[in-house]
């Protein structure tokens, strides 16, 4: 190998090492955010549906159904709108990024219902007392809104089979 080759083959690590490192600094970011995400946001999530509920079963029940059906039925309508036609991979992520967004508040609800840390304990006992009700009539919008969802797309892929109507 010629000092040339050798100068040359060694100009490229630099970029290398560089996407390396920022690479690795991003995963020990993200793994850092996670976990004072997890210590922060059950609870935090369970004190604000606690204050809007205040212990009412009745505001419960409604809470939990609409936020149960709208932050799914929406994002599933939205990732399906991005899906659904060949995107530059920007746009599409564009619209899961809002699909995702969208959806936080039932995410939010899981971690306290599915959380296994101290954060998700807290925020279970807070709304047990606070928002009763507002856990599983979340949970019965989401399972609603899934189905009107699988009928949409059942809906649609049947009328998009049909022949187009003549207009006269």
């Amino acid at each position: 190998m010629t000092p040339q080759e050798t100068g040359a083959a060694c100009a490229g690590r630099p970029g290398r090492r560089r996407r390396v490192l920022l690479g690795g600094g991003a995963l020990v970011a993200l793994v850092a955010a996670y976990f004072i995400l997890a210590a922060t946001v059950p609870r935090w999530w369970s004190q604000r549906v606690g204050a809007a509920v205040d212990g009412h079963l009745g505001t419960g029940l409604v809470l939990g159904l609409v936020f149960g059906t709208a932050c799914t039925l929406l994002p599933l309508m939205v990732a399906w709108i991005g899906l659904r036609k060949r995107r530059p991979w920007k746009v599409t992520a564009g619209w899961l990024a809002l699909a995702v967004l969208l959806a936080l508040p039932n995410l939010w609800t899981l971690s306290v219902v599915a959380g296994g840390g101290s954060a998700a304990h807290a925020g279970q006992r807070v709304m047990d007392v606070e928002a009763p009700w507002f856990r599983g009539a979340t949970l019965a919008g989401a399972i609603a809104s899934v189905a009107a969802f699988a009928g949409f797309l059942v809906y649609a892929r049947k009328r998009r089979g049909r022949p187009a109507k003549r207009v006269a």
